[in-house]
């Protein structure tokens, strides 16, 4: 009976050497899937956070591009209303220009309009005001006219027009005109007028 303990006790002791060795291994794998587990945890951890940064950063640089857009906007907006209402005040301005200003303008007017026209023959047509004031004042209209063009110009008074002023002068059958009211004027110039007031209000 001893023999067969003693082989009894032997395999026991084997099979716990066994145990032990597979225990030991065992436990080594599981270190090892362990640690590649962390190191693979802390690497994505890693690519997550160089994104999130990548994608925050990105998205500061366009909250800050949509900010300065907005803001160039409604600089753009206002300077454009001031524009506005300073074209607006001019056009007023010219609306209510004192006669001793505005006459010696029509005069000017018209003569750019019949040298454009090259005719002696016009006709000349604004709103009521102007009208009247040229038919009180036709002969030193014409006078002023034949000074400046160095001949005579016949000038007819037509039909009032709706303007805030200056004058449309057309050649005697109709089938030709200069328009040189205030509002064609601006309407011509107002590239280069907007230019010189920005200039003006912003430098």
């Amino acid at each position: 009976m001893e023999g067969a303990e003693l082989i009894i006790q032997e395999i026991n002791r084997e099979a716990e050497q066994k145990i032990q060795y597979i225990l030991s291994e065992a436990r080594e794998e599981a270190e090892k899937l362990k640690e590649e587990a962390r190191k693979r945890a802390e690497a994505k951890a890693e690519w997550i956070l160089r994104k999130a940064k990548t994608q925050a950063e990105i998205e500061k640089q366009r909250i800050i591009a949509n900010a300065k857009l907005e803001v160039r906007k409604k600089k753009l907006a206002v300077q454009e209303e001031l524009i506005r209402q300073v074209i607006e005040s001019l056009k007023e301005r010219l609306a209510n220009l004192p006669e001793d200003e505005y006459f010696p303008m029509l005069v000017e007017l018209t003569v750019k309009a019949v040298e454009e026209l090259g005719t002696d023959k016009v006709v000349v047509r604004s709103n009521e005001r102007t009208l009247k004031l040229i038919v009180e004042k036709l002969a030193e209209f014409r006078e002023k006219l034949k000074e400046a063009l160095g001949k005579d110009v016949e000038v007819t008074v037509g039909e009032p027009i709706q303007t805030i002023g200056g004058i449309l002068v057309e050649s005697s059958d109709g089938s030709v005109r200069v328009d040189n009211t205030f509002e064609a004027r601006i309407e011509r110039f107002e590239s280069d007028l907007r230019a010189t007031i920005a200039k003006a209000l912003f430098g």
